[in-house]
Parts: C-alpha cells; sequence; structure tokens
C-alpha cells in the first residue's frame, strides 16, 4: 500500500465509467464536443458564468501556461521556497515562460504580506526582474491552509502593488473539503486571479484546468495551450473525467475521503511514544521526523516519501498522505507497523 502520494490512487470508478460512457461514435476533436461544452458549464457553476475553463493534460502545465497568460519574460513570480513551480517542475517555468522566480522562505509552506513585502523592490530598474505575480499553493506542498482571510489579506496585497494572484490548487478539492466552503468562496470570491484545477491528485485518469476568474485575463490562452503543446485532439476524454468529477459532487466526496483518513491517521500515530509531527493536519497529508535508520525498512512494506534529509540530528522529516482509495484497514495497518518500527529503533 502506499502513503507516498495521492498521485498513486488508481482512477475513481465513476470516472472510468464516464470515460467508456463517451467512447462510442464520434464527436468534435480539439474541444469542439459536448463534454467539453458540458464539463466548462459545470465548472462555470462552481467559478461564476464568465469564468474562462481551459482542460490540460498535467499540473506542471496548467501552471507554467497560466502563469505564462499573464507574465512578460522580464518579470517574475514571488512563491514559497517551498512551492511546487520551485521545487519538483525541473526549472519548467523559467524555461518555458523566460521569467524568474523569486523563492520565499516560509516555515509552514504560507505566505504572508509581511514576508513578501521585502522582495519588492527596484520598480522600474531595467536591471532587476520585475515582480509581476503572486503564487500560492492550497493545500501547500506542507499539507497547510490558507484561511479565507489569509488568501484576501495577499489578494489586497496584490492589486496594492500592480500584482496578480496565481493558485496552484492541484489539492484544492481538500482544501476545500476541510474548510467546509464552496470553490468560488476560496478563489474568485477572494480575489485570487487565476487557478490551476487539479484533477489527477482527486481520482481522475489525466487532466488539470486552467480558470481565469479575473474576467480581464485569459482571452488569448487557446493559443497559448496549441502552442503548448497542450491542446488534446480527443479533448472529449479529459473533459469527460471533469464531468464525472463535478456532476455529482465526485470531487468533494474524495477530497473529505481523503481527509478523513489523515486524520484516522494522525489519531493513530499520535498514539506513538515521542513521534513528532512537523506541521499542523489540515488536509490529507502528515510530516513527521523519523529515525534514518528505520526509513528504509518501513519503505519496504509501505510506500511513502522522505521529505527533508537531515531535518534533526539523525532524523528525517517524512510525508505521509492520503487519498480517495486510502481504507481505515491500511491506514491501521500502516500506523502498526510504524509503531512496531518504530518502537524497535
Amino acid at each position: 500500500m502506499s502513503f507516498a502520494s495521492d498521485n498513486h490512487a488508481g482512477v475513481h470508478p465513476e470516472v472510468l465509467e464516464r470515460i467508456l460512457k463517451s467512447n462510442p461514435g464520434y464527436a468534435k476533436a480539439y474541444g469542439d464536443d459536448l463534454n467539453t461544452d458540458s464539463a466548462v458549464r459545470l465548472l462555470q457553476k462552481h467559478f461564476g458564468p464568465d469564468a474562462r475553463i481551459h482542460f490540460v493534460f498535467n499540473g506542471t502545465a496548467a501552471n507554467v501556461l497560466g502563469l505564462k497568460a499573464v507574465l512578460k519574460p522580464h518579470e517574475s513570480i514571488l512563491c514559497a521556497q517551498s512551492a511546487h513551480i520551485q521545487v519538483d517542475e525541473c526549472g519548467a517555468p523559467e524555461a518555458q515562460i523566460g521569467c524568474k522566480l523569486i523563492p520565499v522562505v516560509t516555515p509552514d509552506g504560507k505566505l504572508t504580506p509581511a514576508l513578501l513585502e521585502p522582495h519588492l523592490i527596484r520598480k522600474g530598474d531595467p536591471h532587476f526582474s520585475q515582480p509581476r505575480v503572486i503564487s500560492i499553493s492550497q493545500t501547500t506542498e506542507y499539507g497547510t491552509l490558507y484561511s479565507p482571510e489569509e488568501i484576501h489579506a495577499l489578494s489586497r496585497f496584490a492589486k496594492s502593488h500592480q500584482l496578480f494572484l496565481h493558485l496552484d490548487g492541484a489539492r484544492i478539492s481538500n482544501a476545500a473539503a476541510a474548510l467546509g466552503l464552496g470553490l468560488k468562496e476560496i478563489t474568485r470570491d477572494l480575489g485570487v486571479d487565476v487557478l490551476s484545477l487539479g484533477g489527477t491528485k482527486n481520482g481522475i485518469l489525466a487532466g488539470e484546468a486552467v480558470v481565469f476568474l479575473n474576467p480581464a485575463l485569459g482571452s488569448d490562452f487557446a493559443f497559448l495551450r496549441k502552442q503548448g503543446m497542450q491542446l488534446s485532439s480527443k479533448m472529449r476524454f479529459l473533459s469527460a473525467q471533469f464531468e464525472a468529477l463535478f456532476e455529482n459532487d465526485l470531487w468533494l466526496r474524495n477530497a473529505r475521503h481523503a481527509n478523513a483518513m489523515a486524520a484516522l491517521l494522525e489519531t493513530e500515530v499520535r498514539k506513538i511514544p515521542g513521534l513528532i509531527l512537523t506541521q499542523r493536519r489540515d488536509a490529507n497529508a502528515l510530516f513527521a521526523l523519523l529515525p534514518k535508520a528505520m526509513i528504509p525498512e518501513l519503505q519496504k512494506k509501505h510506500l511513502f516519501y522522505t521529505w527533508k534529509e537531515n531535518a534533526a540530528p539523525g532524523m528525517d522529516e517524512v510525508r505521509w498522505m492520503t487519498s480517495f482509495q486510502t481504507t481505515q484497514e491500511e491506514v491501521r495497518e500502516f500506523a502498526a507497523t510504524l509503531q512496531a518500527t518504530y518502537l524497535q529503533a
């Protein structure tokens, strides 16, 4: 079993069923099909009728192309030092946009106006890359949540400095489930301009969406998507998955389950004497310190990632994630194995 990533889970049966349902017969290519029209309208119910929605193959493309739509190569992106675009996208924003990333050190993956303020310098200086976008992740790479008030404060800060606010929402469904709020309430209503809407980590086979929430943005994104090699010829199969997610709130059911399994895992591992959780559990991720020597032995039985090596003397920080597919039995079995291994270390 795997607690390494929600990407390790399979495809939800309702998503597979919708793909099969969309398969017979013929359909126009490149998004001019009924499934895409239906999926866009379903998402507009969540984000507003004038939201511009475009499906792409993966999360890196959603982030890079969404950012490219609002940036020029001489401009820069302010992001957390731990942000996915900084750590896990192989320099794709710099390579594909030509822009500069400005990483900001944070204790929990969350940016604040106070942390950002020192980086807004040398405005108008042609020798210095000009900040243009603040990019945040919800949930963050540390599994933590921004409150609505925190995002609203970042939006006000961004607007006061003529910046755009981008949100990497690879796990936005888990955030909405944890906060008990709708998707529009935690994005557009708070001033988010561009959203990368995740699907793969929440039960679909492949696909993410770029959502322009600011009506002034994204009018030429169709060209960027094609030029960026992200326009699917058989778009109906990407779109059908989002139909399955958003027609009967499967997105929310999946996210609630993943969060609940992480809460159960937290309850179980807190019973282990001496084990230290390094971050607050807000959604479907836990971070902990483990003795370096015990990690390989534990990983033989259960997959998970080492997140930060040498986080403490003789200790590494590890990450455990749950998904829509995780069961209570798997959680309890993992916790029991962890306890037995930890107490022997």
